[in-house]
């Protein structure tokens, strides 16, 4: 997955510039990203923010005016793009870093030619631009995970408390992971770990661990308390095939 080369194109106006260097750790953890482009209208003042951030990391902004009061102008801008770097043939998938239900659209239509789909955008981000992609990935997880440290004073006085996860761990999350645990049972019921976050992704394209206060997707099923964890030796003393089975 990480041979990816990703065209990655950023919508300004929809969402914020802070925590930029995180995102971007974020999309190359799913591959390459070949081409970085931005778009707003850089004569607002509302995206002065994004300007100190496009240099450090290698984003070309790309300019569109706002001809109609009220209506983000970004859009039609990147969507031309996006098409002109489908037919290109330069990339192997897209990430669409936006908050906006106006690219649902695209996503669908660049997943048809094949192309691999990441999304990236606020907790508000509504659910048929989420389901369009083939992985949706929420801004707020990588902001809880640059949560400044407490100092060596502040431990002594109180502990700092974890950032609350985005969701909780309740009976729709256990249904999820009973099912596709199931769905990919051998004849003893058992399932290979390594298959089942895979999975899961594609029946829902926001699933992610660290939704739910996890790092990964072992300590996530263990917490449940729902499943047998069987861990197998694999031939390689440093590595070992992990196995789940529903009680």
């Amino acid at each position: 997955m990480n041979d990816l080369r990703l065209a990655v194109l950023i919508d300004a106006d929809n969402v914020p510039y802070s925590h930029i260097k995180e995102m971007l750790e974020e999309i190359s953890k799913n591959g390459t990203p070949t081409i970085k482009r931005i778009y707003a209208d850089w004569t607002k003042p509302t995206v002065s923010g994004w300007k100190n951030v496009l240099l450090e990391n290698a984003i070309t902004p790309i300019q569109q005016y706002s001809y109609t009061t009220g209506k983000n102008s970004s859009d039609s801008a990147l969507i031309i793009d996006a098409m002109d770097i489908l037919y290109s043939e330069k990339v192997d998938g897209f990430c669409i870093v936006s908050s906006d239900s106006d690219f649902t659209r695209l996503a669908t239509r660049l997943r048809e030619t094949g192309m691999k789909v990441i999304g990236i955008g606020e907790k508000k981000t509504p659910i048929p631009f989420i389901t369009a992609c083939d992985k949706f990935i929420y801004l707020e997880i990588l902001r809880a995970k640059t949560q400044p440290q407490p100092t060596e004073e502040e431990k002594q006085v109180k502990v700092k408390p974890k950032a609350s996860p985005l969701n909780k761990v309740d009976h729709t999350l256990i249904k999820l992971l009973t099912e596709s645990v199931g769905d990919l049972a051998d004849e003893s019921g058992w399932t290979f770990l390594g298959e089942l976050g895979s999975f899961i992704l594609k029946k829902k394209a926001d699933f992610d661990p660290r939704n739910y206060g996890f790092t990964k997707l072992l300590p996530l099923i263990k917490n449940t308390g729902k499943f047998d964890i069987d861990e197998r030796e694999s031939g390689n003393k440093n590595i070992r095939h992990i196995y789940v089975k529903v009680k």
